[in-house]
């Protein structure tokens, strides 16, 4: 099935106007596009360490919104032009031009998946729950993953990072801390590699959710894993959930910025000795995540690895 989109041009202060206005319309969803820079607000939490190149805001934005039926679509015209016209006496409403395109119906939520195949890292193989397991990789540790709407294939160089360091350090039975868990693959994988329990926290409710439907499919039982919504950092129930002075190694894969702010509070949980595996740390944030953590009197570095133009620094709790 094909939509008609239709995309108007305007200015970043008449957006929520226009939008409000479409709204009355009865315009049902609509896709906003500017070159307003995101807030620190906005991006936290994003998988996203170096933002796009959206070029200078020049004040223009464009509302786009899509019709299946074009019956109606004089009726639609009509009214935007009236509807615009009443705005520009409050709100500069810019060029006010709209143009129309065709594009697919996709069900979007689902069409990655395709480009999500099995692979391995070393001798662990991660497949999507979707697939077969390869005939050439039947002897390797399996790891089954649907992300769902949460982040973590385990495709990305910062994930591969720190499942090789969880490799490195895991012990029987150690207690793990993961932060940002997204799919729960990280603490899905210290499961598989021995690991007695897993405390994860996210931002994001999906994640709760996937790290459920994942667990399932690697047949672990959910008393091992234990998901919980909210930010370690500044929320003081999700701090004494996770318990002080308890874990043998902590992963966060998340931002070089939040890394920053994790390192002052991350020491609280880990035992003495305990291990403190980062990574999303894209290569020219390296330095700042290393002068943080060598600040911190109860860390040392003890490694610092690379993938590309990723880095994962670990440290131990001293």
């Amino acid at each position: 099935m094909k939509w008609n989109k239709f995309t108007l041009t305007t200015t970043t202060q008449a957006v929520d106007l226009v939008s409000a206005m479409f709204d009355e319309i009865g315009i049902e969803g609509i896709e906003i596009e500017d070159h307003v820079p995101l807030t620190e607000a906005e991006t936290k939490g994003m998988f996203i360490d170096i933002l796009p190149d959206m070029g200078p805001d020049d004040g223009t934005a464009k509302v786009s919104f899509y019709l299946e039926d074009l019956s109606d679509l004089e009726r639609i015209m009509r009214e935007i032009e009236e509807g615009l016209e009443e705005l520009s006496q409050f709100v500069d409403v810019g060029a006010r031009t709209i143009t129309s395109s065709e594009t697919e119906d996709k069900d979007w939520i689902n069409n990655w998946k395709q480009y999500f195949k099995p692979f391995t890292v070393d001798d662990i193989l991660i497949k999507p729950t979707w697939e077969d397991i390869p005939e050439a990789h039947r002897d390797k540790l399996l790891i089954q993953i649907d992300p769902g709407t949460a982040f973590g294939t385990g495709q990305h160089e910062t994930t591969q990072l720190c499942i090789r360091q969880l490799k490195k350090y895991m012990t029987e039975g150690a207690k793990v801390l993961d932060v940002g868990t997204g799919s729960g693959i990280l603490g899905i994988t210290a499961l598989k590699l021995g690991a007695g329990k897993v405390f994860g926290t996210d931002l994001d409710e999906n994640a709760i959710a996937a790290v459920g439907e994942n667990l399932k499919a690697n047949h672990i039982a959910s008393d091992y894993f234990q998901a919980v919504q909210g930010n370690i950092i500044d929320d003081e129930k999700i701090q004494k959930q996770a318990g002080y002075s308890c874990y043998d190694i902590a992963a966060a894969n998340i931002l070089a910025p939040v890394i920053i702010l994790l390192q002052k509070e991350i020491p609280l949980h880990l035992k003495k000795g305990g291990i403190f595996i980062t990574s999303g740390i894209i290569n020219t944030k390296e330095e700042a995540v290393k002068e943080a953590l060598s600040a911190n009197r109860e860390l040392e570095i003890v490694e610092t690895t690379y993938q590309g133009e990723w880095v994962s620094i670990t440290a131990r709790r001293v």
